[in-house]
């Protein structure tokens, strides 16, 4: 286009001489008429047709003085051959000739392409005035054909650039939908308002429907409108911080403001102030922080749950060293002393109390997620018989419970023992949420979750709620009944770790708990479990013993004469609870080497490797657990038997045991780990 422009350029500011061709044998003819037409234009001779051809291929000519009778070419044929070529087919032609006026003579010119004869000798004024006629001429057409030109150019120029200004209007029209359809789509809005009460606004984006579900039109026709729907409580504050802008120069604020749907969402609103022809008014965005802030919640929850798990978990270690040690003492007692009926009863009573706390401790453990779980793949319809053969009678005739279960639920990878207490768990909380009766119906559905979020990963899970028709859960206390210790019933009704128990099971077997509740509309528990891939899991084969699982008859006796008892290395940092066992062990005739720590156990073992047949060793002490213990042990001898003695089941750590590694949680009864011990010795 550039290139164009300049060579218009050129066209119009260059002036080329007019040239006037005079083609002659005779140099004493194109002197004389270079004479005559001296001042008419510039002329150009040529002394032969191949010359003047030569001329007319690179000029062009205003008219052209063609000798008629010429050597080679003559100007018949000259003429013949100029009609011929495009460039100067229309250059006007006149025949010089000295032949008299014989018509067939110049009808043949004519038809060769002259417009006029000149006879020599030609008179100088005829010529000079037949010349400029075509110079005339000539000059009139390349000037007409200059302004033509300019004019096309010009009204190029004027199609270009009104192209050019649509080509910019639609451009921005379209980066002006584009930037608006990017600020709708986000959730914020940009607004106008007054710097004085009530702050009406002059401009408001069409971002605040997605926002609010009013039209920016509603909030401009009302001045009162925007601050009149924001919550009551917050209506102070946000008046406040507007009003202090015209100090700070800027505001920001938070509040509830309730929606077209009668929601009320959360907003924040910053801003600053800015002076405009009339005044001063504040320029600001608007965005919607409901779900940061529910996101923030949920948060904070979790890692108040989380805080009070390690708190409980550490608690109910420390507690079943206690119970362990009270345990041990009761068992060394009733060993030793010989008990009256009364004595026998208050010892029986002290047993039974104790073993209430390990239970106890046992439902702290399931919250904090350090309770020992022995997940297989359990199929949810396989539990409808056992749970209404155990529920259903419980209940009472006000309750009815409903099992709709089907056959095409996939199985679950969790413990089958803690799913029948937590499902329990959740019956029993549904049947005291309905003191006046109603039903309680369980029901199960497949779910596939192809994103992490709500506390679950990304993968299929089974979803068991069960329903109850009773009071409902207000919606403040629906986080926190969840806790442990926090409960809604009277005094006395409850321990608070009912839900917190289910909880801590479900968070431990992959899923989750989720709470839907309307106060007096009912209650929706729904207990999320990961989906088992195998039709049959099998439990894993460990040497696992649960306290209580094995009798007194005979497992704590002394040995016989015959059976030779292996050397016990007792290793424990709790000093009642490691003389208590030492004891114990003693009296069942066992010889044992106590230590209250990792280091003195290593350095004992290191010393005397072949002195000690079997290690019992606490797992959680300081600097050197009792997984360290046990694999020094067995750099040295590959075999050595062991066990591990635990208040809680550390799911990371404990896995890192050997598999032929007993496990036996605290508290425990003395026949049960000598019943362990001896198991121990048999396998090496």
């Amino acid at each position: 286009m550039a290139a164009m422009e300049a060579d218009n350029n050129e066209l119009f500011e260059k002036s080329l001489p007019v040239r006037v061709l005079a083609v002659d044998d005779d140099e004493r003819n194109l002197l004389a008429i270079e004479e005559v037409l001296d001042g008419v234009g510039q002329v150009i001779c040529a002394k032969s047709g191949e010359e003047a051809l030569r001329f007319l291929l690179k000029e062009d000519f205003a008219v052209i003085l063609l000798d008629v009778l010429m050597p080679g070419l003559d100007g018949y044929e000259t003429a013949s051959l100029i009609r011929r070529r495009e460039r100067s087919n229309n250059t006007p032609i006149i025949f010089l000739t000295a032949i008299n006026k014989e018509e067939a003579h110049m009808l043949r010119g004519y038809d060769a392409g002259a417009v006029d004869y000149l006879f020599k000798p030609f008179d100088p004024v005829m010529l000079r005035s037949k010349v400029m006629v075509f110079v005339d001429l000539y000059e009139k057409t390349r000037e007409i054909e200059r302004t033509a030109a300019r004019e096309q150019l010009l009204l190029e120029r004027a199609l270009k650039a009104t192209s050019d200004k649509l080509d910019a209007e639609r451009a921005l029209r379209h980066s002006e939908a584009r930037q608006e359809t990017i600020l709708a789509s986000l959730p914020i809005c940009f607004h106008a308002r007054a710097a004085q009460a009530p702050y009406a606004a002059s401009y408001v984006s069409k971002g605040v429907e997605r926002l609010t579900g009013f039209s920016p039109d509603r909030f401009i026709a009302d001045p009162d409108f925007g601050i009149g729907r924001v919550h009551p409580a917050d209506r102070d504050a946000v008046t406040r911080s507007l009003s202090a802008a015209h100090e700070t120069g800027s505001y920001a604020c938070e509040f509830r403001w309730r929606c077209a749907n009668e929601e009320y969402r959360i907003f924040f609103d910053q801003g600053v102030v800015a002076r405009n022809g009339a005044g001063l008014e504040l320029l600001g965005t608007m965005q919607d922080i409901t779900e940061q802030r529910h996101l923030e919640g949920q948060l904070l929850q979790s890692q108040r749950l989380d805080a009070i798990g390690k708190l409980t978990g550490g608690l109910a270690h420390d507690f079943n060293n206690l119970l362990a040690a009270i345990l041990s003492g009761l068992s060394l007692l009733e060993r030793q002393v010989t008990l009256d009926g009364k004595a026998a009863q208050v010892l029986d009573m002290t047993r039974r109390s104790a073993s209430q706390g390990k239970d106890l401790i046992q439902r702290m453990l399931a919250f904090s997620r350090r309770q020992e779980l022995k997940p297989v793949a359990v199929r949810m319809s396989s539990l409808g018989d056992t749970m209404t053969g155990l529920v259903a009678p419980i209940l009472g005739g006000l309750v009815r419970f409903d099992w709709h279960v089907g056959d095409d639920i996939w199985p679950v990878h969790a413990d089958p023992a803690q799913l029948e207490l937590a499902l329990m768990n959740l019956v029993f909380n549904a049947r005291d949420a309905m003191p006046s009766g109603g039903t309680i119906s369980v029901r199960a559905d497949n779910r596939s979750i192809g994103h992490t979020g709500q506390g679950l990963g990304a993968g299929d899970y089974v979803r068991l709620a069960v329903e109850d028709t009773g009071t409902g859960i207000a919606a403040d206390l629906i986080s926190k009944v969840i806790e442990p210790f926090f409960t809604t019933k009277p005094i006395g009704k409850g321990t608070g770790l009912g839900l917190s128990t289910v909880y801590g099971f479900a968070k431990q077997s992959g899923g989750t708990l989720r709470i839907d509740s309307e106060v007096g509309h009912g209650t929706t528990m729904e207990l999320w479990l990961p989906r088992s891939r195998g039709t049959q899991d099998a439990a894993k084969d460990e040497p696992v013993f649960e306290s209580g699982s094995v009798t007194n008859s005979g497992a704590g006796l002394p040995a016989t004469a015959e059976e030779q008892l292996p050397t016990v290395l007792l290793v424990d940092d709790s000093q009642s609870l490691r003389e208590l066992t030492a004891m114990s062990l003693r009296q069942s005739g066992f010889d044992v080497t106590a230590f209250s720590g990792g280091a003195q156990a290593l350095a004992a073992i290191e010393r005397e490797p072949e002195r000690f047949d079997v290690i019992v060793t606490d797992f959680a002490m300081p600097l050197i657990s009792g997984i360290d213990v046990i694999r020094f042990a067995r750099s040295l001898r590959a075999d050595w038997p062991a066990l591990i003695v635990t208040g809680y089941a550390d799911a990371e750590k404990i896995s890192d045991r050997p598999p032929d590694v007993a496990l036996i949680s605290k508290p425990f009864e003395d026949a049960h780990l000598v019943a362990a011990i001896r198991s121990a010795s048999r396998r090496r």
